[in-house]
């Protein structure tokens, strides 16, 4: 009886030793770790708020009173002229509430190729 309970137990050892290994992931002796370009790595978000200049199909016009742009946790803040900042909308941009001039938005962007692309914009009614 003893003999059979030592045996139960090795095995049921067995089996949970093979199972953990089996869930380990492989291992990778020599490889390389993949390495990415700044063209690969799309760019971080930065956030503005300002009134709506103008409205067209595909982008808007966004008054920014002097330089209020925010860059992750960091914000920058300059008093300047009122300056205007063009956004591009495309497939992936969510808009809450409706595109209109002289209304306040909040725009988070990123550029792209020389031209911000609205992420996301939140009209104020």
């Amino acid at each position: 009886m003893k003999s059979t309970l030592r045996l139960t137990l090795a095995s049921l050892a067995g089996i949970i030793l093979v199972v953990a290994a089996w869930g380990l992931p492989p291992a990778t002796h020599g490889s390389t770790q993949p390495t990415f370009t700044t063209e690969q790595t799309p760019s971080a978000t930065q956030s503005v708020s300002g009134k709506i200049a103008s409205v067209a199909k595909d982008s808007f016009t966004l008054t920014v009173a002097g330089s209020q742009t925010s860059a992750g946790q960091q914000l920058t803040q300059q008093q300047a002229e009122p300056k205007t900042m063009t956004f591009h909308i495309d497939k992936n941009t969510t808009i809450e509430g409706k595109l209109k001039v002289n209304a306040n938005a909040e725009v988070t962007y990123r550029e792209e190729g020389g031209k911000n692309i609205a992420v996301s914009v939140h009209v104020a009614s």
